[in-house]
This record gives C-alpha cells, sequence and structure tokens, in this order.
C-alpha cells in the first residue's frame, strides 16, 4: 500500500482542524491555510515519477462489503485532476488572503475551514478506485461548501446556498444512488475498471438497463453543469470571489466532470459505448449546453453572471470530447479539465480585483478601467484568448483536440457546433477587454483614482495566468497523463 496517498488525503483534512482551533489569529489561520495547500501540492507532485512511468498506486483504506470498499488508487487520470487540484488550492489561499482582507469580510475562519474541507473531498474524488469511494468524497464536496455559498449569511446567500444544496444533493440521491446499488447487483463489484475499453459490464448483461444506468450515472453527477441541472451554479454567484473561484475551477465543478468522465471510461467503457450507441448522442447532448449557455452568457452584464454561463459552456466540452470516443477527442477533453482550470480562475481572480478596488460588477461599469488596471484586464485578456481557444494560451489545445476528435468521429454537427461556440466565446469575451482599455470613462466618473489591484491578489492573478500560457506553449507534461489514459 502506498501511504503517499493517504498523506495526501490527510493534509488538508488536518489543515482544516488547524484552522478551526487556531481561527482567532489571522495570521496563523491564513499560515496554516498556506502551508497545507504547499504540503499537499508538494505530496501530488511526489507521486508523479511513478505514475509516469505507469505504475498505479493504491492504498486501501477498509471494505464495506465484498466489493465496496473506501480505497484510495493514483493512475494518469487522477493524476491530472489532482495536480490542477493542488495547485490551484495554492494559488486561491494566497488570494483569498488579500480579498477577504480587502474587503473586510466576516466569518473568514469558517471560510477557511470550509475552503480546505471542500480540497479534502476533491482529493478524495480524484484518487478514488471505485464508485462508492467516488460517492463518498463528492457528497462530501457538496455538504461542506454550502457554508461557503451562503458566507454573506443573507436572503440572497441563504436561497443560493439552499438551491445549491437541493440540486446537488437532490441529483445524487435520485439518480447516482440507486444506478450504484444496480451496478452492484449486476456486477458485484463497484471498482473502476483497469483501462478505458472493457468497462466493468459482463456481456450478457441487459442493454436496455445499462442505458438507464448511463443516463442516472449523467445526471447524478450535477456538479458538471449540464443543462437543465445548472441552475445552482449562476445561483451560487452571491458567493465572494474565492468561493466562486474554487466553484468553477479549484473544486466543485471540476469534481462534476471529473466523476461524469471518470465512470464514462472506467465504469461503462468505451467498447460499452460504442456497442450501445452511447457516445455521439451524448455529444449532440452537452452541445445543447455548449449553445444555448453561451448566448445567455452574451446577454449578462454581470460580470460574474457571464463567466458563470462560461462556465456551464465550458464544461460540456469536456463530456463532449470523451464521448466522441476517438483519442483526440478524449484528450481534448481531459486537458480541459487543466485549460479551464487555470484559466478561469484567472477570470474570477481578476473580476474580485475589480470589484475589491472599485466595487464595480457590471462589464457596462467598466468602460476604459483597463487604463488604471492594465495588469488585471491584460491577465482577463490572456485567459479569454485562452476560453475562445487561441493559440498560444493553453485552450487552443483543447479545441485543436476536439476538432480532430470530431473529424475522426466522422461528426460534421459536432465540427459546427464547435466552430459557432468558438464565435459565441468571442462574442462574449472580446468586449470585455475592449471596452476596458478603449471604451470612455462613464461622465463624472473618471478612474484617475483606481489604482491597480494590491499586490497580494495581483501575484496569483499573474501566476494562474503565466501557468495558462506555459501551458500553451509547452503542454507535453500534462498531454503525457492524458495520452497514457487512452493508450
Amino acid at each position: 500500500m502506498d501511504y503517499t496517498l493517504l498523506l495526501a488525503l490527510l493534509i488538508p483534512l488536518v489543515g482544516t482542524l488547524g484552522v478551526m482551533f487556531k481561527g482567532d489569529n489571522e495570521n496563523i489561520r491564513e499560515g496554516i491555510s498556506s502551508v497545507s495547500s504547499i504540503l499537499l501540492l508538494l505530496v501530488v507532485a511526489s507521486m508523479i515519477p511513478e505514475v509516469w512511468h505507469g505504475k498505479t498506486l493504491i492504498f486501501h483504506m477498509f471494505t464495506i462489503l465484498p466489493g465496496v470498499t473506501v480505497t484510495l488508487r493514483a493512475d494518469s487520470m487522477s493524476m491530472i485532476f489532482a495536480l490542477v487540484a493542488s495547485s490551484l488550492w495554492t494559488i486561491a489561499v494566497f488570494y483569498s488572503m488579500g480579498y477577504m482582507r480587502g474587503l473586510k469580510e466576516h466569518a473568514q475562519t469558517r471560510f477557511n475551514a470550509c475552503f480546505a474541507l471542500a480540497i479534502f473531498g476533491a482529493i478524495g474524488v480524484a484518487f478514488s478506485d471505485n464508485l462508492f469511494t467516488m460517492y463518498l468524497f463528492y457528497e462530501i464536496v457538496s455538504v461542506c461548501t454550502y457554508p461557503l455559498v451562503a458566507h454573506h449569511q443573507d436572503e440572497e446567500g441563504y436561497n443560493g446556498g439552499r438551491k445549491y444544496l437541493v440540486y446537488l444533493t437532490a441529483t445524487a440521491k435520485a439518480f447516482l444512488l440507486p444506478a450504484m446499488i444496480l451496478i452492484y447487483v449486476l456486477t458485484g463489484t463497484l471498482d473502476f475498471a483497469p483501462n478505458i475499453s472493457t468497462g466493468i459490464f459482463p456481456a450478457d448483461v441487459n442493454a436496455a438497463l445499462v442505458i438507464m444506468l448511463y443516463i442516472f450515472c449523467i445526471f447524478g453527477f450535477a456538479k458538471n453543469g449540464i443543462m437543465p441541472f445548472h441552475h445552482w451554479l449562476p445561483g451560487a454567484m452571491v458567493a465572494p470571489t474565492p468561493v466562486s473561484a474554487l466553484l468553477h475551477a479549484v473544486a466543485v465543478v471540476k469534481v462534476g466532470v471529473f466523476c461524469t468522465t471518470r465512470v464514462m471510461l472506467y465504469v461503462f467503457g468505451t467498447d460499452t459505448m460504442h456497442a450501445l450507441n452511447l457516445g455521439i448522442p451524448t455529444a449532440y447532448f452537452v452541445g445543447f449546453t455548449v449553445l444555448v449557455a453561451s448566448i445567455i452568457a452574451l446577454s449578462k452584464d454581470n460580470l460574474k453572471a457571464r463567466l458563470a454561463y462560461s462556465t456551464v459552456s465550458q464544461l460540456s466540452y469536456i463530456i463532449m470530447g470523451v464521448a466522441l470516443l476517438t483519442d483526440p477527442g478524449i484528450q481534448g477533453g481531459l486537458i480541459h479539465i487543466v485549460n479551464h482550470g487555470f484559466s478561469k480562475i484567472t477570470l474570477f481572480f481578476c473580476a474580485g480585483a475589480i470589484y475589491v478596488v472599485t466595487h464595480k460588477k457590471n462589464i457596462s461599469e467598466m468602460d476604459g478601467l483597463g487604463k488604471s488596471m492594465p495588469f488585471t484586464f491584460g491577465a482577463f485578456a490572456i485567459a479569454s484568448l485562452s476560453m475562445i481557444g487561441a493559440p498560444p494560451v493553453a485552450g487552443f489545445i483543447t479545441k485543436w483536440n476536439l476538432l480532430i476528435g470530431s473529424v475522426q468521429a466522422h461528426q460534421l454537427g459536432i465540427l459546427l457546433l464547435l466552430i459557432a461556440s468558438t464565435m459565441l466565446n468571442a462574442a462574449y469575451f472580446a468586449p470585455i477587454t475592449y471596452r476596458a482599455f478603449f471604451g470612455k470613462c462613464p461622465a463624472g466618473e473618471p478612474f484617475t483614482g483606481i489604482k491597480e489591484a494590491p499586490l497580494a491578489m495581483l501575484i496569483p492573478i499573474v501566476i494562474a495566468c503565466a501557468i495558462s500560457v506555459i501551458i500553451g506553449i509547452f503542454p507535453d507534461f500534462m498531454l503525457h497523463f492524458v495520452k497514457a489514459v487512452t493508450g
């Protein structure tokens, strides 16, 4: 057994306890959060050499029933998500210090504790060896992020929190739990398959039942943001910006799409999905979310709301790529977990910096603001290019692989959908940067007194943005893990 996996799980949990018991001193509280995040990143990084060379790390915790265990596993796919979650937690911890102090937010101890607990759940999901372990940590993420969504403790916050909790826990109980029980009855196990081809279902299983279970699993992981179970995501925008970054980039939605794609590949498998024609209909189904969410984003003047609907759209790229069932499609989908994470956290960090400095939330109020905050809006522009899919930023790697994957799958409709969504991405991102740098300040409200964001916020923004560019120029490191998944 590899105890490194257990250590990775314990670090954010111990960090949570440390923050709770020493939360009255903000320096100690933030120090514990910072050290915990750095230690987690180092521990996850220490697994890279073995996984890089094809080894799968296993740590068995305990057995519930025969074939139902709580077991951790590090393989190529889990390393993709674990590296993203641990890296972005480190960046987000330092950003949240500047944000929460800058706005003098209340309940910062609870905020930091729940943030660390959410990462505990996300790392548990990343390193899950089976469907039961994944479900356990998936629910932990849902419950411990509720206080973050309802952080402001006002009517809007409580409404957003209730919608968040009801959508995520209700769908898991209504769809995922029954599916998991039926899968166990049919197969006698909940363990993931050793590769993406075979799946875990016996050859003589009823095809209609497998299709039903597949649909239940897709909708059961509602954190994936697929319409019509997406309403919780825009509703959660009442939370502080570091929480929005957590929801959209670090943990919550990434937990949803990671679970969805993990189950598609390692429970059902590409052979079963081909045989039952599950892949292409799924790609077109989530394609609807890609287009509609992009159109809704165009109509939003509130910056965080526009970014929220952008996330709803972008998440479906990940599922769409995997559903194409071609190597480039799967690789494009999985690499987007990384690309979207770093680019979207940059965008939300920029939105938070703008709010801390100017208290402005609407895009229409930001004309000319780029002249006063050039680094913030410069980073926003670069991250926007990544979301659009322009080279040399990370998002280009996603779009390139998805386009090739759609051609190899002989799906002209998906190819056209990707082109249309790229144009919509440009339509709702480009005007923000243009207005900030070339728009005229509102009459009677010059931004001459406005300065750049505080360094405590600006440094994490620049780091996240720089990583997006580095991944775009040197993608081979992350592509190694992605290609190992497809074999």
